[in-house]
């Protein structure tokens, strides 16, 4: 699928292609109130980090976009300034290495989206680690790796943008459907992202104090690298599918959407939310 913004039908799906998966993008939606508005994104390297940076970009927004790899992160910003080019109005994109785990590397990054383009009002605590182990397996590194990144890091990340937003700020982080359902072998995966559920909203009640919104999005089965492990398996799939309500995986556009929402004035009075983007998966 590609980062364009073309016109299609959302949730059709092709026989001929992956079952379950969602062929074309969503209906564009604009939010003209972002324009020329300042944006940190973590994880902009690869995946939805990427995606998320390619739509703000389009839509005006200057983007700071962050990756631990920071070769990684030029090439994927070089590539979004050439597919902007042609884009009438569409924001500045630059790249930097960061590891979230450094608290100093993330002021530092907030600095660096302020030394550049003046202000900041958009960060989006994307970076994470997804890791894998029975529970009798999981080491204390992984462990502590997993918290670090995908629990400090979004603290840090908020840290270090709120000492720098201005009254009408919005963060918004990474959750997942994992924080309220048990994932096999995903325990410390899914205790870090419960607690980053409860940590937007801890943020969210101390940062209103000052006009900074914090709010989450909680993805389910998307299609991404990261579900790649049970998209190439067809039981594992079908058992998957079974569990998701609409009964096929989402698109990384249909995460895309409900962040712009998220970061617009149209949520100016939306705050400490954890928004489930999952196709209803975590009733069942």
């Amino acid at each position: 699928m590609t980062l364009t913004d073309t016109a299609h039908t959302a949730g059709t799906t092709d026989a001929t292609d992956h079952p379950g998966r969602v062929q074309g993008d969503l209906m564009q939606v604009q939010h003209p109130e972002l324009r020329d508005r300042v944006a940190v994104v973590t994880g902009a390297g690869r995946g939805m980090g990427a995606r998320f940076a390619a739509a703000l970009a389009r839509r005006g927004v200057n983007v700071v976009g962050a990756d631990i790899d920071a070769e990684l992160m030029e090439r994927a910003a070089s590539g979004l300034r050439q597919e902007n080019g042609g884009v009438t109005g569409a924001g500045e994109v630059v790249g930097a290495g960061v590891d979230v785990r450094d608290r100093d590397a993330q002021e530092a990054l907030a600095q660096t989206a302020l030394d550049r383009f003046g202000r900041l009002d958009i960060w989006i605590n994307n970076a994470g680690v997804f890791p894998e182990a029975p529970v009798e397996e999981i080491s204390v590194a992984q462990m502590q790796t997993t918290l670090s990144v995908n629990v400090e890091g979004v603290l840090y990340g908020a840290q270090a943008a709120a000492a720098r937003m201005r009254p009408g700020g919005a963060i918004v982080n990474m959750a997942s459907v994992a924080a309220v359902r048990v994932r096999r072998g995903r325990a410390a995966y899914c205790s870090s992202k419960a607690a980053v559920s409860h940590l937007t909203e801890c943020l969210a009640v101390e940062l209103g104090d000052r006009g900074i919104r914090v709010n989450a999005i909680a993805p389910g089965f998307v299609d991404t690298e990261m579900t790649r492990w049970v998209q190439d398996d067809p039981a594992a799939l079908a058992k998957a599918l079974d569990n998701v309500p609409l009964h096929r995986l989402g698109s990384p556009e249909e995460i895309v959407g409900p962040m712009l929402f998220l970061l617009s004035d149209s949520a100016r009075y939306v705050t400490g939310h954890v928004l489930a983007v999952d196709g209803g998966s975590r009733h069942v």
